[in-house]
């Protein structure tokens, strides 16, 4: 046992490595495709794609020679590390239904801009008014568990039942207009990933790890003893905002890739798979990353071999995680240590 814990948490600093080059490199890759009417940008876009057909040809496939393929697949790496970042606050707090009714939050306001764009002709980025709306919902969400004196979870059911309920109403008004069309952002499908949204992705996942890294220990305390943090003075209802409002933030990006249905599976799955063979926080953290990025790459393989939907096939990957992290774990309840 003394050897396989060093060699244990090697392998794991050794994945978050990977894993941290390659959000780096998709980070990049989608700078390229931003800034590529630049000379020295556009030459390394030209490489890029240059590489994405050799790697086609080596593989028989024909995935990375497009760029879409790209923004689709950074997208998804990039959601593998901040949905099961946020997740695990989440998850710690019994707050998974969150990410749900979030989505559901967001899924209006791409209703909101879908009926807008319809009418008006308007086009701009479905993804901001998404994020708008979702962070307004979760607002809403913190000031109704704040001013209420209903259980934790009854702000929750009413703004999730609440937003889709106006999704579905401008839905029904707006079927029949040209250019409405709703079901990629309620299964999600790669087409849905446009430039723009993917760069908010990256935009996104750079905010949020900078935020998490910040506020840590202030997130942890909170996590696990939130009375004595107010005790201790700790500015408990900022926090608890924060974490709603990047928890709608990471949900509209991930909404690009799973869809509205499937969205909050990213922000529990891989949390659920780690706890059951991590002994610490700080190690579910870890973790839950790596269970994300094996989801997300999983899924995508799937869906690409088979023409499958990636976000079901990632979610699915992500369910498989958990049932062999449920039989590798040697007890039924795992006990989280706060380091």
């Amino acid at each position: 046992m003394g050897r396989i814990g060093p060699l244990r948490r090697r392998l794991e600093q050794v994945g978050l490595g990977l894993t941290a080059i390659l959000a780096v490199a998709m980070i990049g890759l989608l700078t390229v495709d931003a800034l590529r009417s630049y000379p020295f940008a556009g030459g390394l876009y030209d490489q890029a794609r240059i590489a994405g057909r050799l790697l086609d040809s080596l593989l028989g496939t024909n995935v990375f020679s497009h760029p879409f393929m790209w923004r689709s697949i950074a997208t998804g790496i990039l959601i593998g590390v901040v949905a099961p970042l946020v997740g695990t606050y989440l998850v710690h707090r019994e707050m998974a239904l969150i990410g749900e009714t979030l989505a559901h939050t967001a899924f209006a306001g791409v209703a909101v801009g879908l009926l807008v764009s319809a009418t008006t002709g308007w086009e701009g980025s479905l993804m901001l008014v998404a994020l708008v709306v979702g962070i307004l919902g979760a607002l809403g969400v913190q000031w109704l568990a704040e001013r209420t004196n209903t259980y934790g979870d009854v702000p929750i059911a009413i703004m999730l039942t609440g937003s889709f309920a106006v999704g579905t109403l401008i839905i029904s008004y707006g079927r029949g207009m040209s250019g409405f069309n709703v079901e990629g952002y309620l299964f999600g499908n790669i087409s849905v990933v446009t430039p723009s949204g993917a760069r908010l992705m990256a935009v996104i996942s750079v905010l949020v790890v900078g935020v998490i890294v910040a506020t840590y220990k202030q997130l942890l305390f909170i996590t696990f003893d939130e009375q004595a943090a107010r005790v201790a003075r700790l500015n408990v209802t900022w926090y608890n905002t924060l974490l709603i409002v990047m928890t709608a933030i990471v949900v509209v990006g991930a909404m690009q890739i799973l869809g509205v249905i499937l969205v909050a599976a990213m922000l529990v799955v891989p949390v659920a798979a780690a706890t059951q063979v991590a002994h610490s926080f700080r190690e579910t953290l870890s973790l839950s990353i790596l269970f994300g990025q094996v989801s997300v790459i999983g899924g995508f393989v799937v869906s690409i071999s088979q023409g499958l939907p990636t976000g079901g096939s990632i979610v699915v990957v992500a369910i498989a995680c958990y049932l062999l992290a449920i039989l590798a774990s040697s007890r039924s309840t795992a006990p989280i240590s706060t380091h």
